[in-house]
This record gives C-alpha cells, sequence and structure tokens, in this order.
C-alpha cells in the first residue's frame, strides 16, 4: 500500500511540475510570439483554466506528500519528503501572495480594458512562476530520491 502511494505522489506530482514547467518555457513562449492581441488573450483565458485547476492539484499534492511523510516516518528517506513537501507548501504560499493575485487580475482582461503597464505585470508573473518551477523541480527531485 505505501508503494502505491508513493508511485502515486510520485507521479501527481511529476504531472504537476511538467505542467508548470511547460507554462514556463513553452506555452507562455508562444503566446508572448503571437501577433497583436492573441498572447493577451490566450494568457487570459489559460489563467481562467488553469487558475480552477490548479489549487486543488497543489494542495493534493501537499496532502499526498504530508500522508507519504507520516507513513513513511520510520525509514531513511523520510526526512527526503518531509523537506519535499516543505518545497511544496512554500510554493503554495507563494502563489497564494504572489502569483494568484496577478492571475485574478490578468485573466479578466481584454484588449478593451486591460492596464497600460500589463506586460510588466505578466513578466513579473513569469519571474516568480520560475521560482515556483525551480521550488517544484527540486520537491519532485527530492521524492524520487527518497523512493531510490
Amino acid at each position: 500500500m505505501l508503494t502505491a502511494l508513493q508511485v502515486f505522489t510520485t507521479v501527481a506530482v511529476g504531472l504537476m511540475v511538467g505542467v508548470e514547467f511547460c507554462v514556463a518555457f513553452v506555452v507562455n513562449r508562444i503566446l508572448d510570439a503571437l501577433p497583436e492581441d492573441s498572447g493577451q488573450l490566450g494568457r487570459a483565458h489559460g489563467g481562467r483554466m488553469l487558475g480552477a485547476l490548479m489549487p486543488f492539484w497543489y494542495i493534493g499534492s501537499l496532502v499526498l506528500v504530508a500522508v507519504w511523510a507520516v507513513a513513511d516516518w520510520q525509514q531513511p528517506g523520510a526526512g527526503l519528503v518531509v523537506v519535499a513537501g516543505a518545497l511544496l507548501a512554500l510554493s503554495v504560499v507563494m502563489s497564494v501572495l504572489l502569483l494568484v493575485p496577478i492571475n485574478n487580475r490578468g485573466k479578466t482582461w481584454t484588449p478593451e480594458n486591460r492596464p497600460a503597464d500589463w506586460k510588466q505585470q505578466m513578466k513579473r508573473w513569469d519571474r516568480f512562476h520560475y521560482v515556483r518551477v525551480a521550488l517544484l523541480v527540486a520537491a519532485l527531485t527530492l521524492l524520487v530520491t527518497a523512493l531510490a
């Protein structure tokens, strides 16, 4: 049962990392290269779509890692799982305090109502997102190492 939990948790976190990595290094670059207002409209749509899904994925992943840490407390890799959980918790706090406020504004923008500094706000979101992706990659690396 513990092995199933470990594998399921690692896959869930790994998929989340993959999505966030793709947003940072593929999707946003594609959107930014689109002509006229297409990129901004795409970011707004992505913000609505992923903004609805990711809170459940982040919290669910954090809960899975916490259950893994408790269930495997006496094993040598438990410390790695705890640190991975702390990194995931930090990514949640960072998301709520830094990224979600920008996303909540951006997902309502249209070419007619967006602020003059919308590109700067998106670049700020991107910078915070790069840090969040680094935290997520580190957490996934620790989880995989704990399995080894």
